[in-house]
């Protein structure tokens, strides 16, 4: 697995052209356990793009730092990797959980 950090900029440009969304978002995740180069090396679970302006600004929000709001969007990132959805309230609440829990798991091993 990968884990990039770009502008909102940047993600904004891959949210348009592999999402079809024109806008910025805070955590994109790309499976490679899907699609015609899936067989290529089944040890890698995808890529995962972060919007550093993002985090910066939800760390702000949820009154927390940078660095535990990364860790919650990589965490939030895996899961879509690993093919939870957050399309539904109950989908959101349940990866909420779970990038909270995994990502302060990983706090301790700073």
């Amino acid at each position: 697995m990968s884990v990039l950090i770009v502008t909102d900029a940047r993600i904004r440009e891959l949210n348009r052209t592999y999402r079809g969304i024109d806008s910025s978002t805070d955590v994109l995740a790309f499976p490679m356990a899907e699609g015609k180069f899936a067989a290529l090396n089944p040890d890698l679970i995808g890529d995962i793009v972060i919007s550093a302006e993002r985090a910066r600004v939800q760390a702000q929000q949820a009154g927390h730092d940078l660095i535990d709001e990364l860790r919650l969007l990589a965490a939030h990132g895996t899961l879509h990797l690993l093919g939870y959805e957050d399309e539904t309230s109950r989908g959101r609440a349940r990866m909420r959980r779970l990038a909270q829990k995994y990502a302060m798991s990983a706090e301790g091993r700073r």
